[in-house]
């Protein structure tokens, strides 16, 4: 009995002792919120939304052209090109001989011409010296006014003939100078297509010419865009991952085109081939028409989450610490780094300046920076 007793005393003792441990713990603080609660989620800077004058700009996208591009042709046909001097790319200076043609077949044309011009002269110097006796022996009566009208007439006759040998000379000179191919202006050759030996036909395109290298970027907007534009107006125009050049509006298209009812503005760009832009590349111009002023952030300041944009507040502050309250907010232009916001905040109110990724509603922070 004595031993039973005994167990029973120490299985009622442990069973005190358990309960006395249970409440205890009961009565206790929890440390693990505490520690969640007192320490920050983050040291960020704060700073103040800042009113900017920022500016009014259409986008819009379109390709980099040539100002104007020359065609240079064969002015002579049936020719055999001797010589090829200029190649794609190369700058040439306005009447630089590009091409030539063998002018053998010329030189001899020239030669007939001029024996033929030497003929008709000779004839026509004895026609006229015997028109000019007729005239003064038909006052004696020993010629018939027939007579005399056919010396008068045969001299007209070849001085006709003098005036066409003369023509004709002048054609052939004119093709032996054509068998030289010169640049109609300055500028870049962008094609060509004269081949050394080749028997080109009259008119037959040779080279193609960007005259003065200047280039221009045709850009398309909308017809509600349209009314805003006017020549004279700054223009940005990039093409990604090659460069950027400032460009001014030339012209605006008379007409829209049909199919879409976008037209197009025509932009000149100083120096664009310095920048490396060419001729057929694809180019985004910024169209700056004016401006306005509105409240800004820093891009870095903003957060992304599910498709919509947040701004953190700083709610309260004790000291160094406070805490943060997630705001939604609309995005307007973007103006370097800064963007606009259209609303959600107020120009008094204090925001984290970076890091709100890694933020949430209601978390402490530790402020570093004003």
């Amino acid at each position: 009995m004595t031993q039973r007793n005994t167990g029973l005393l120490i299985f009622a003792l442990l069973l005190i002792i358990g309960i006395a441990i249970v409440i205890s713990r009961g009565h206790e603080s929890s440390p693990t919120p505490l520690s969640v609660t007192s320490n920050p989620a983050l040291s960020v800077s704060v700073i103040l939304p800042v009113t900017d004058n920022i500016p009014i700009t259409l986008t819009a996208n379109g390709s980099v052209a040539a100002w104007q591009e020359a065609i240079i042709g064969a002015e002579i046909g049936e020719l055999r090109l001797t010589e090829v001097y200029a190649q794609v790319g190369e700058k040439v200076k306005k009447a630089q001989v590009l091409a030539t043609f063998a002018n053998d077949s010329v030189l001899i044309d020239i030669a007939q011409s001029r024996a033929a011009l030497l003929e008709a002269e000779a004839n026509y110097s004895d026609a006229h010296i015997n028109a000019e006796r007729a005239d003064k022996v038909s006052v004696s009566g020993a010629l018939s006014s027939q007579q005399v009208n056919q010396y008068q007439n045969l001299s007209k006759t070849t001085q006709a003939k003098v005036d066409l040998a003369q023509a004709q000379l002048n054609a052939q000179l004119l093709r032996l100078k054509y068998t030289q191919v010169l640049a109609s202006d300055e500028g870049v050759i962008s094609s060509s297509t004269a081949t050394l030996g080749a028997v080109a036909t009259k008119g037959q395109e040779l080279f193609r010419l960007i005259r003065q290298n200047r280039l221009e970027w045709r850009g398309e907007v909308t017809a509600a865009e349209m009314p805003q534009l006017k020549p004279g107006i700054k223009v940005t125009v990039e093409v990604p991952n090659v460069g950027h050049v400032e460009g001014t509006i030339r012209n605006l298209a008379p007409t829209l085109n049909l199919q879409n009812r976008n037209g197009l503005v025509y932009v000149d760009l100083p120096n664009a081939t310095l920048s490396g832009l060419r001729a057929g590349m694809f180019a985004r111009g910024e169209i700056h028409l004016n401006s306005s002023t509105g409240l800004t952030v820093p891009q870095e300041s903003l957060s992304m989450r599910d498709g919509f944009s947040y701004l953190f507040l700083l709610t309260d502050q004790t000291e160094e610490r406070g805490h943060v309250k997630q705001v939604k907010v609309q995005l307007g232009r973007r103006y370097g780094n800064r963007l606009e916001i259209l609303s959600g905040i107020t120009d008094q109110d204090r925001l984290v300046a970076s890091g709100s990724a890694f933020l949430t509603d209601g978390d402490l922070v530790r402020v570093v920076a004003e």
